[in-house]
């Protein structure tokens, strides 16, 4: 396939390390998906073990994992903790017994066994000591271990006034964030029971007293007032029920701050996810009131169903996670303007899962109406379209890298220009993809992809991290200027005509 010269391919390159293991909750006979733990039956064996037996495994557990962990010791007591309502109430265990029992259920989980792709840079909050012309940045990027299992994690880097990258050394300790009660927002509550038919007269009576947005605690006493009044309300225990399954789909999390950011991962928290969090696209968002935080939209995925969530965090430090509704955002590729547009959030969407188009809120959380933008026009996106991250702001308007998969299922990554003002409008698009996989990049976890969840602008310099068949990240670099005049506007009156047509039908389109 013929490829546009703008982009420059660096010697720069992630490739997924093994060695990248964090220390889990091993509960045996639920390994493979079981329901009967075989816990009470180890925890036997533990306390029946001579205490020389018991020394002599623990210094060898401890020798041979201490240089993996920042405190396996810490680990296996925590994990002991986890069990010990299995200990019979007069066992008076020895601390290394303790230990012995913690790391009986315990195992590593290798992070990065299978792949690192689905790369999204941003600039990072903390720009002190950069080199002049420089710029520190963050990219998230997807981490692929053992059954397919996804996790957030992050590396940190320079990008030069020249365009030259370079990574920052990792730390070598991966570490789970802390999981705390999240924060919930009202119109979040009312359109997922909209879309389950429960957002009724009892719905309303615990969502009306509380603010838009409010804490478990507020949540629990409304809760707890409805479900008094079960004898005039017939359906409060399940419209509660509804309202607390809402409620663990946000969360938070947290790491310490000495923890460097290299280390910090984000790990599955609730069921949805529970088989990975996947195509993270961060943006540096700024508000009408000049106040800017970074968020992301990044798919939710329990091993058979997949659901959109949003992250929001301050300083990469603190994470706030909840869950994103609604008719346009229902597939994956959400991904965020970095700023409002006439008092609106906006997001690019692909709500019908081969078309590129965009939407607007009064909310982040509830994304009702879409208009498309752009359908599959050339040889190389007959199949389907997408984004490849949130837009870029430019004199000229709204710079979108896009996705397109064409025969044999062969990725390619290309952009269109959005006007500023009102971007339902497509201004002009590359005829020819900007990068598609080359012979060395085809093969792979899954051949024939190159695929970004986000781009940095620095200056005339676009920096595009990007997935290689799905197993490792390499970089390209583009001026701005140079990929602005060579796109064209469609030289195909039917397909914009089409699109016009589409956009009357998506304009009705609301939850």
């Amino acid at each position: 396939m013929k490829e546009n010269r703008l982009a420059s391919r660096t010697d720069v390159h992630i490739v997924p390390d093994s060695s990248r293991v964090v220390a889990l909750l091993f509960v045996a006979g639920q390994e493979m998906g079981g329901a009967e733990s075989r816990a009470s039956n180890v925890v036997k064996r533990i306390v029946a073990l001579p205490e020389a037996d018991v020394r002599r495994r623990l210094k060898d557990v401890v020798q041979r994992f201490a240089r993996r962990h920042r405190d396996i010791v810490a680990i296996f007591s925590q994990h002991a903790e986890r069990v010990s309502n299995r200990l019979d109430p007069r066992e008076d265990l020895s601390e290394e017994r303790w230990l012995l029992l913690g790391a009986s259920f315990t195992h590593e989980y290798s992070l990065e066994a299978a792949a690192v792709c689905n790369p999204s840079m941003v600039v990072h909050p903390d720009q002190s000591d950069v080199p002049d012309g420089a710029v520190r940045f963050v990219m998230s990027f997807r981490g692929v271990g053992e059954g397919h299992r996804s996790s957030i994690g992050f590396r940190t880097g320079l990008v030069t006034a020249e365009g030259e990258i370079t990574l920052d050394e990792r730390g070598p300790y991966p570490m789970i964030g802390t999981a705390r009660d999240g924060i919930f927002h009202r119109d979040v509550f009312h359109a997922r029971l909209k879309a389950m038919g429960q957002d009724g007269e009892s719905s309303a009576y615990v969502l009306d007293e509380l603010p838009l947005v409010f804490s478990i605690e507020e949540l629990e006493a409304r809760l707890e007032i409805l479900t008094s009044e079960f004898d005039r309300r017939q359906d409060a225990h399940a419209i509660a029920r509804h309202h607390r399954s809402i409620a663990a789909s946000s969360y938070g999390v947290h790491f310490d701050a000495d923890i460097d950011i290299s280390e910090r991962v984000l790990w599955p928290v609730m069921t949805a996810e529970a088989h990975g969090m996947e195509d993270a696209r961060f943006v540096h968002f700024t508000d009408t009131d000049g106040t800017s935080t970074y968020l992301a939209t990044y798919t939710a995925f329990d091993g058979v169903h997949i659901s959109q969530q949003l992250l929001r965090t301050d300083d990469f430090i603190s994470f706030d996670a909840s869950p994103v509704v609604g008719a346009a955002a229902p597939n994956k590729g959400l991904a965020l303007f970095p700023r409002r547009i006439s008092g609106q959030y906006v997001a690019l969407t692909r709500f019908d899962r081969e078309t590129n188009a965009v939407c607007f809120s009064d909310t982040l959380g509830h994304w009702g109406r879409a208009v498309t933008f752009q359908i599959p026009e050339w040889d190389w996106e007959v199949v389907q379209l997408g984004n490849c991250g949130s837009p870029i702001e430019t004199s000229a308007g709204w710079l979108v890298l896009t996705h397109a998969v064409g025969p044999m299922r062969t990725y390619s990554i290309s952009a269109v220009l959005l006007d500023l003002d009102d971007p339902t409008k497509m201004v002009a698009a590359l005829k020819e993809p900007l990068l598609t996989a080359t012979s060395e990049e085809q093969d792979g976890y899954v051949p024939n992809v190159v695929y970004t969840c986000g781009a940095m602008a620095h200056g005339d310099i676009l920096v595009i991290p990007y997935g290689v068949a799905d197993h490792r990240i390499n970089f390209a670099t583009v001026s701005i200027s140079k990929l602005l005049e060579s796109m064209t506007t469609s030289e195909h009156p039917t397909i914009v005509s089409k699109v016009r047509h589409r956009r009357l039908e998506d304009l009705a389109l609301e939850v």
